[in-house]
């Protein structure tokens, strides 16, 4: 069945999306937009042409009669990881591509929102529906990515150079505030995955049941005042802290500290998307790999939270929500606080290790098709976090919600919150 008075809203929220991934970059340079720091890492231009491509390849070329590409050579150049859509440019070269132009990616974008607008003209079918939906998520979560991805590009430079004016977000609270309080929570039987109409991606169901025994997690994310004291302490000079793989990537690599801090004579400070910042010793950390958090919370006599127990808590004990970042306002964790009894910072801040694997939930299926590529087939290798970051749109705002990223990843927004079996 074919819905032409929903189309409109579809295509308010549509160009809404559009809109926001293209504020993110107004005060990006057309420099800024093409370097590639690391494979891990895509050039901002990449992101804009490939949230694009997303729509021509899965929404344009199939369900709009006479739709005319933009460039055939695009396929090859913005596909990412589809391989049943066909053959593409390896990921650690997308920094080579000078070609297109950002003014050409731009053309692009509009041919294709264009063609969006013509295809809603036409009415919108519940598969479609699903689709377009589908796709606004995909988009939001590249504009996470290219905020990831900026600060990376940004950090390599010598001067620390700023990517957004507006000042961070003042921390909260006091020292004695933010320092790590437990609340403890009952087991039992209880459901997970996604339990709503809403939308969610395929790898946050099939609800499912699990046990949890007794435990209890910290009433707050770690702070870097609290990390300092490990790095103090020599938590990267001992061995026995660390997973085998970990200690390996500190010595090849030779981690001494987060990601993007920097100690000087007049103390630590840290790059951020607002430049080069004195440390904040409230303000959550961020930017650890796995390994790291790992290795604090065996410092700390502690451990990582189970997905499950994080995703329980959040459902039961979570504080108020933190603020989402917009486009053109500051995009730098904050500290928060919460009433006693409750969790503070659940959602946004930073993203928060667990020490889950990433893998299928029971009865999880991949959906079919080449969007059936989306989630499932990197159910390896990799750990799960939750509570998404400062960088994460506030639509992704849900408990169910499952990111995962290899342990020694630390350019994504992450943390850590402790947890303890009593």
């Amino acid at each position: 069945m074919v819905d032409i008075a929903n189309s409109d809203l579809i295509f308010k929220n549509y160009c809404k999306v559009r809109n926001d991934s293209q504020a993110w970059v107004v005060d990006l340079s057309a420099e800024d937009m093409v370097v590639q720091s690391m494979p891990d890492v895509s050039p901002t231009k990449w992101h804009l042409a490939h949230t694009t491509w997303f729509w021509e390849t899965f929404l344009l070329r199939e369900h709009l009669p006479g739709y005319q590409e933009f460039s055939t050579e695009f396929n090859y150049l913005f596909n990412s990881y589809y391989d049943r859509v066909g053959a593409r440019h390896p990921r650690p070269e997308r920094g080579l591509l000078t070609r297109p132009s950002i003014d050409e990616v731009m053309a692009y974008r509009t041919h294709v929102d264009a063609g969006m607008a013509s295809l809603l003209e036409i009415g919108c079918s519940e598969k479609l529906q699903a689709l377009i939906t589908l796709g606004l998520a995909h988009e939001e979560q590249h504009q996470e990515l290219m905020l990831m991805d900026i600060k990376h590009v940004l950090s390599r430079h010598p001067f620390a150079p700023v990517a957004f004016s507006r000042a961070p977000v003042p921390a909260e609270g006091s020292e004695d505030e933010a320092s790590t309080g437990w609340i403890d929570v009952k087991g039992g039987v209880f459901a997970f995955g996604m339990q709503d109409d809403g939308f969610h991606f395929d790898n946050e169901g099939p609800v499912h049941q699990a046990v949890l025994t007794d435990f209890a997690l910290a009433r707050h994310p770690v702070t870097n005042a609290e990390y300092l004291a490990f790095i103090e302490d020599g938590g990267y000079a001992d061995p026995t802290l660390w997973l085998s793989d970990g200690w390996a990537h500190i010595q090849g690599e030779g981690w001494t500290a987060p990601l993007y801090w920097r100690r000087e004579a007049s103390g630590w400070r840290e790059f951020t998307l607002h430049g080069e910042q004195p440390l904040d010793p409230h303000q959550p950390v961020v930017h650890l790999s796995y390994y790291e958090a790992s290795a604090y919370a065996e410092w700390a006599g502690a451990r990582l939270p189970e997905e499950r127990e994080w995703e329980y808590a959040a459902r039961t004990l979570a504080g108020p929500e933190v603020d989402w970042v917009q486009p053109g306002v500051s995009a730098h964790p904050s500290a928060r606080s919460a009433p006693d009894g409750q969790l503070a910072q659940m959602m946004g801040g930073v993203w928060e290790w667990t020490r889950s694997a990433y893998s299928a939930y029971p009865r999880y299926k991949a959906p079919p098709g080449a969007v059936g590529e989306y989630n499932g087939k990197f159910m390896c290798g990799q750990f799960v976090l939750r509570g998404g970051c400062v960088a994460t749109p506030a639509g992704h705002a849900r408990v169910s919600y499952r990111n995962f990223f290899p342990p020694h990843a630390r350019w994504a927004f992450a943390g850590l919150r402790l947890a303890k079996d009593i």
